[in-house]
């Protein structure tokens, strides 16, 4: 397991790599030039400057493309620095420190809401195929395919307003200073991201136990006379969650997608948030950071798939 594992992070040197040739150079792509809205709106980074050509020099941008993408992974490689912000004239590090905790909570909180209504449901539609549970379960999972978060969002927002003066919070407490407070402000919004990923999840999940209950070992088990709780809970569900989990995985980039907008919809200060806003204004240090640790993160969250792999299936062997 420690040398699969160390070969693992070693490859993914080579992946990250690559990801921040692409986000550096496709950041610099997006119409619109920094310079132009700065001199455009009298920011402050500007007003100290006489001329554009010596803002440009003071923001570092005055050096070729692949001088300006060396200087940067040069200071992440030695300093852990991911540069700072052209309009505050903050660290990136400190603006994303900032807001992290807040879209970790509401993805986390998104995804256990989604495995606990996916995966039960799921085993339950596939057990008692065709009957009345199956059916609500599908009609579910076809609704919340069908309904878009960021509408389903902005009905709860808008809505609740207008009829009864109600709005959801959005003054965040830390989890452990007061949790009831803190859960008050990310349950409604992680359970409208929840619910569209449950629905992805919950078709897999009744897909692969219809298969699974097929099998013949099933069958086997079955004329043995094992209960049914032993029989789902212990042999069918077990390899069933292979391809759920795998799926898992590749929902986690639709995750912080779903994120970028439910945090706007909410007000909720969120690296969705400080991504949009830095989009806006063009700020390229906060957009590649931003993207360079959602790609560590995917890459992390793939790693730890593959190692539930080994959890899961017993002929899935991880020698050192």
């Amino acid at each position: 397991m420690g040398t699969y594992l160390l070969r693992r992070l070693l490859a993914l040197i080579p992946t990250l790599l690559i990801a921040s040739v692409l986000v550096f150079s496709v950041v610099r792509l997006v119409p619109g030039n920094v310079l132009d809205l700065m001199l455009s709106e009298n920011d402050y980074s500007a007003s100290s400057h006489d001329t554009r050509a010596d803002l440009e020099k003071a923001l570092g941008l005055d050096d070729p493309i692949y001088i300006q993408y060396f200087n940067w992974i040069s200071d992440i490689v030695l300093h852990g620095d991911l540069g700072d912000s052209l309009w505050r004239n903050t660290s990136v590090n400190t603006e994303i420190a900032e807001r992290l905790p807040v879209t970790i909570e509401l993805g986390v909180l998104s995804l256990v809401i989604a495995l606990l209504i996916a995966i039960p449901v799921g085993v339950y539609s596939a057990v008692r195929q065709e009957a009345l549970g199956d059916h609500i379960g599908r009609s579910f999972s076809i609704v919340a395919l069908a309904v878009p978060n960021f509408w389903l969002g902005t009905m709860v927002v808008i809505l609740p307003a207008m009829w009864w003066g109600w709005s959801p919070p959005n003054t965040i407490e830390p989890f452990f200073s007061d949790p009831i407070e803190n859960l008050k402000v990310f349950l409604v919004p992680s359970l409208i991201l929840g619910a569209s990923l449950s629905a992805v999840v919950m078709r897999m999940t009744r897909t692969m136990m219809l298969e699974v209950l097929r099998q013949d070992y099933i069958r086997t088990a079955w004329a043995k006379g094992l209960r049914e709780r032993k029989v789902v809970l212990r042999h069918a569900v077990k390899n069933a969650m292979i391809p759920v989990i795998t799926l898992v995985g590749i929902l986690v980039p639709i995750l912080f997608g779903g994120t970028v907008i439910i945090e706007q919809i909410f007000r909720l200060p969120g690296i969705g948030q400080l991504l949009l806003d830095s989009v806006s204004n063009r700020d390229y240090p906060i957009i590649t950071g931003i993207f360079l640790i959602s790609g560590v993160v995917v890459m992390l969250v793939n790693l730890l798939v593959d190692l539930c792999y080994g959890l899961l299936d017993p002929k899935v062997r991880y020698d050192d």
